[in-house]
């Protein structure tokens, strides 16, 4: 039995990088003695192991035979016969085909049968063999890549493979779950706009996410967006969720938010009136399509309605604040309200020449919330009863107590001084 440290642990270690997570692969052992030697088995579809004490996983040294479409479609063969290059030979792209002694400690004696070594150095992301081809997950995975590792590139002739794979269909037989597993983990990346334009580069984005394929080539007016390109916005914008920190339900609402300008009618170009609405229906089509988690959906349901009024809030009184308050639930989820505000901040940001500017409709938004949550509804509704009143009547009261104190707050000062450039009053952006 012969260990090895494989993957993301030697590469990140290569590249100086912080490793938080290390993969083995066991060469010549069977799943009795590993089962023998303490390892407890969990591997569902080849032979994996978690050490007793570590708990990290150890796989079987393994090949892999395609047998149909898709990424299940495999015949795995898991025998102490099986060498470490020919398990480094299934893995996808050169940089993770490294394999290190267990007591490796970052210096020479890698085993690098495959070039990973010298594509480190090019920063470059290629593929190891000509099974790259069989597995569309890998479509993804190096689009994620691109989007963790920001000045590698994609090799020539590993975006011509990916091109192919998307002609033969492959990526049509990719599930729900994974995609969007490889999607949310590259939007968390620290450049995602780089997933979205690999993708895009290859075909692929057409096939999984035509809703934000189709965003390229649709005009927006120049003086509130002077990169002009709707596509080139949506890079800008997730750029800006990254640069911000934004949780994934943010940066998944940035993605989505204006879904609803790649179907706006040619005649009506580049003004894009009521777009909300349709960025929102949009939404459902793609969250049911992807299984989306319920916070992404709700959260991106939210901003693609309501950005427009959000971005406009600074205009508004403490009656209008309050039903935009109301519209967003924001008294009943303050916590998504602030992910929605956040995300609203990055669609402001994320436009040509405007990343340093303040958004104060965040933090005014978020004191007028705060000003919401102090009223004493139930004091309101306990002199409401006492004068007789039921019901919905009662619910008119507490409204107009939270109105009311919504406009003393403004009346107070509390509204800043604009200093975005205002849309005015059509729905635009």
């Amino acid at each position: 039995m012969q260990i090895y440290q494989v993957g993301g642990a030697v590469r990140d270690r290569l590249l100086g990088r912080p490793v938080h997570d290390r993969d083995w692969v066991v060469v010549g052992s069977t799943p009795e003695a590993m089962v023998a030697a303490g390892y407890l088995p969990v591997g569902r579809d080849f032979p994996v192991f978690l050490h007793p004490e570590t708990h990290e996983e150890y796989a079987l040294a393994r090949t892999e035979r395609k047998s149909g479409r898709g990424y299940r479609g495999f015949v795995v063969q898991a025998s102490p016969d099986v060498t470490l290059a020919e398990d480094l030979a299934r893995r996808d792209l050169t940089i993770n085909a490294i394999a290190a002694p267990a007591d490796w400690a970052g210096a020479e004696g890698v085993f690098d049968p495959y070039g990973g070594v010298a594509d480190i150095r090019r920063r470059v992301l290629r593929h190891v063999g000509d099974a790259f081809v069989e597995d569309p997950v890998r479509i993804l995975r190096v689009a994620r890549f691109a989007a963790r590792f920001t000045d590698f590139s994609v090799a020539p002739e590993t975006l011509a493979l990916m091109r192919e794979m998307v002609a033969a269909g492959e990526v049509d037989a990719l599930v729900p779950e994974r995609v969007w597993q490889e999607l949310a983990r590259g939007l968390m990346q620290e450049q995602p706009s780089r997933m979205l334009q690999v993708l895009r580069e290859c075909g692929a984005l057409a096939v999984l996410l035509p809703e934000v394929d189709r965003l390229w080539g649709v005009p927006q007016r120049a003086d509130y967006h002077p990169e002009v390109d709707t596509g080139a916005h949506l890079l800008l914008v997730l750029d800006m969720a990254a640069r911000l920190q934004a949780p994934l339900a943010a940066r998944f609402a940035c993605l989505t938010h204006d879904l609803g300008k790649g179907t706006t009618p040619a005649h009506m170009l580049p003004r894009h009136l009521g777009h909300e609405g349709r960025s929102a229906r949009l939404l459902r089509d793609v969250c049911e399509r992807l299984r989306v988690p319920v916070d992404c959906r709700e959260t991106a349901d939210v901003v693609a309605r309501e950005h427009g009024n959000i971005h406009r809030s600074l205009e508004l009184d403490g009656a209008a604040l309050l039903r935009l308050l109301q519209r967003c639930d924001a008294l009943r989820r303050p916590e998504r309200f602030a992910d929605v505000l956040l995300a609203c901040e990055c669609d402001a940001r994320g436009r040509l020449g405007f990343a340093e500017a303040p958004y104060p409709q965040r933090p005014r938004l978020a004191a007028a919330l705060q000003v919401v949550l102090g009223v004493p509804t139930a004091a309101v509704a306990a002199q409401a009863a006492a004068r007789g009143l039921t019901g919905s009547r009662v619910g008119e009261q507490i409204r107009k107590a939270r109105a009311d104190a919504l406009r003393a707050w403004l009346d107070a000062g509390a509204a800043p001084t604009p200093t975005l450039p205002q849309r005015g009053r059509e729905q635009e952006r």
